[in-house]
């Protein structure tokens, strides 16, 4: 029974200490090849854990060595008032290109789309 007690207070230390509000995913082994052969702006994915499109758009992220910063709008509040207030949207995932005026935001994900967007994203 104690080891069932240590086990569960162990396992939500780890689930607290990884639950950031806002992370920069690890490197992949393509991630610093591509960021010495692209320079990409600032981006910011609003996701959700059990989402697939959240997790396909993480993948290709992940994949072709592309940083950027998860934030999880169910595990951080002020991620879901950004979300829901300063991109008027309450559909994940929402990608955010650059910051300031120079700000391009993405509805949805698809590799296509978001090719697009970054190279929008690039020409400014």
């Amino acid at each position: 029974m104690i080891r069932y007690i240590c086990a569960a207070l162990a396992l939500s230390l780890v689930i607290s200490f990884s639950a950031s509000a806002e992370e920069v995913q690890p490197s992949t082994p393509n991630h610093a090849k591509a960021t010495t052969e692209t320079h990409y702006p600032h981006i910011v994915l609003y996701s959700v854990a059990w989402c697939p499109h959240c997790r396909k758009a993480k993948e290709y992220l992940a994949n072709h060595g592309i940083p950027y910063v998860n934030r999880d709008v169910e595990a951080d509040v002020k991620a879901f008032e950004d979300l829901t207030i300063k991109y008027n949207s309450t559909k994940v995932p929402l990608i955010v290109f650059g910051s300031g005026k120079d700000e391009i935001v993405m509805n949805g994900f698809t590799p296509e789309l978001f090719q697009e967007t970054l190279q929008q994203a690039l020409s400014k």
